[in-house]
């Protein structure tokens, strides 16, 4: 196994995510970790104090690679939510876990503040926070309910999320 040292930071909090996405939750252990880069679960808390800092870093990647996503996207509402829910997609338990405790305000805020200078464009700098709040809580409420399999009856639900960005959009150029 290799020395401590030759495991990164980056590497076990990837190793984590992984993990995460693969277990739940309850399966992301600082022991399968440790298995995972190579080295014993001792040898992690040389570099993560404990589980809980292990989900807050992974929560913390999550919402840094949201925030790279946003960034680089054109910063439309309609390419903001798409990305959101790319990611969600991508990601699922990586996404649940942003809205947890363990998901640093800071950093969320900071992604929130993409949505809320593209909502600017849209409805002026008045009702940005409102508008961005709007679409952010419509977009979240409908991936929970797309990831947990709540669209039951049927139907496009890519075609869905899409008529409820062009109706979210119609709104709120009125």
């Amino acid at each position: 196994m290799p020395t401590p040292e030759r495991t990164s930071y980056a590497e076990i909090v990837a190793a984590a995510s992984d993990l995460l996405e693969e277990s739940g939750l309850a399966g992301l252990t600082m022991q399968r970790v440790a298995d995972r880069v190579g080295v014993r679960a001792p040898s992690l808390y040389k570099r993560v104090r404990d589980r809980d800092a292990l989900v807050e870093a992974v929560a913390t990647a999550t919402v840094e690679e949201l925030t790279r996503r946003l960034e680089a996207s054109d910063r439309s509402l309609e390419r903001l939510a798409r990305a959101y829910r790319d990611l969600a997609h991508e990601r699922p338990e990586g996404f649940r876990l942003m809205f947890a405790a363990a998901a640093p305000q800071q950093l969320l805020d900071h992604a929130g503040l993409t949505i809320v200078e593209s909502a600017a464009a849209v409805v002026g700098d008045a009702h940005a926070l409102d508008a961005a709040r709007l679409v952010t809580a419509w977009a979240t409420g409908f991936i929970h309910m797309e990831l947990g399999g709540a669209f039951r009856l049927g139907g496009d639900v890519d075609a869905a999320f899409e008529y409820g960005l062009a109706a979210l959009r119609r709104g709120l150029g009125a």
